[in-house]
């Protein structure tokens, strides 16, 4: 089970990456509609939204659960802050990540109160992009303390 949850959680993190970047150029050209519930950054906001709360979900698998590198990094703590590598995973990666799928919500959420739709491209640009740049520091890049593959087979 663990193997197939990270698969999973390793391939869907490049749709929430690759929607977050669609969410942020929509909302960054415009297109953000005059009102309307359908526009393009809508759609790609929608996406990005769904591809967090799945990540979010099957991460939270992971590290409450599955993962038996965090049941060891929880069980000692305090060693494993120590470490630049384990404190990324049980600080560092899941504090980003979590703050990133908050920002995408809250974006969508002040986006639709917005009284103009000026309003609303800027608290979706500003919001989405803070997502965005909160996921690419989360993740795991190849050669920092913690860094993974990037497609994991």
């Amino acid at each position: 089970m663990y193997t197939i949850v990270l698969l999973i959680h390793s391939w869907v993190r490049w749709i929430a990456l690759v929607c977050g970047f669609g969410a942020t150029m929509a909302a960054l050209m415009g297109r953000t509609g005059d009102g309307a519930k359908d526009s393009a950054a809508d759609r790609w906001g929608m996406f990005l939204i769904l591809s967090l709360d799945i990540q979010m979900l099957l991460g939270l698998m992971l590290y409450l659960g599955l993962s038996p590198n965090m049941k060891e990094i929880l069980g000692n703590f305090g060693e494993a802050m120590k470490n630049p590598a384990t404190r990324f995973w049980a600080v560092e990666h899941i504090s980003a990540m979590f703050a990133a799928v908050i920002a995408a919500h809250v974006g969508r959420v002040l986006a639709r109160k917005a009284k103009t739709p000026a309003a609303k491209r800027s608290r979706l640009l500003v919001c989405y992009a803070l997502s965005t740049i909160l996921m690419l520091a989360g993740m795991p890049w190849p050669g920092r303390p913690g860094g993974r593959v990037l497609f994991r087979l």
